[in-house]
């Protein structure tokens, strides 16, 4: 197969549609949460079979010091076919030819294989950085 390749946003119907292939968020979110949350990016990537978006990544930076892959979906059905490495790489570069040397990302449960082949490293356990946790309406931690 043929894919195409852009580093144009996508629109916020296809992402939600990528999106909610991943099981991350709620499925009721909007079209227009996704519209903002692509305003948010400082690059992105996108693989498309025909006009269906089927992977996905993008970036928030200072386009300085430091960059955070935010996603990046390839949709199950297209999985293992090279679309991820490619959406990564090219991310990656960009980054690197701005200069950017401190690239992170959060890597989802049983794709730490996927992410070392792409060349990041598996963070110790005692290594620095946290994620804010989410509280339940009753302010009580979960």
């Amino acid at each position: 197969m043929t894919y195409t390749f852009s580093p144009a946003t996508p629109d916020a119907t296809a992402f939600k549609a990528l999106y909610d292939t991943t099981g991350w968020g709620p499925l009721d979110r909007r079209d227009e949460f996704y519209e903002a949350t692509l305003r948010g990016s400082w690059a992105s990537f996108a693989a498309y079979d025909a006009d269906q978006l089927v992977g996905f990544a993008r970036v928030i930076s200072d386009g300085k010091l430091h960059a955070f892959i935010t996603e990046m979906i390839v949709h199950p059905e297209y999985q293992r076919r090279g679309l991820g490495e490619e959406l990564i790489n090219t991310l990656v570069a960009r980054c690197r030819a701005a200069g950017i040397n401190d690239i992170q990302l959060f890597c989802a449960k049983g794709k730490a294989d996927f992410y070392v082949h792409c060349g990041f490293a598996k963070r110790p356990d005692d290594a620095p950085g946290m994620q804010h946790r989410n509280d339940d309406l009753n302010g009580e931690s979960k």
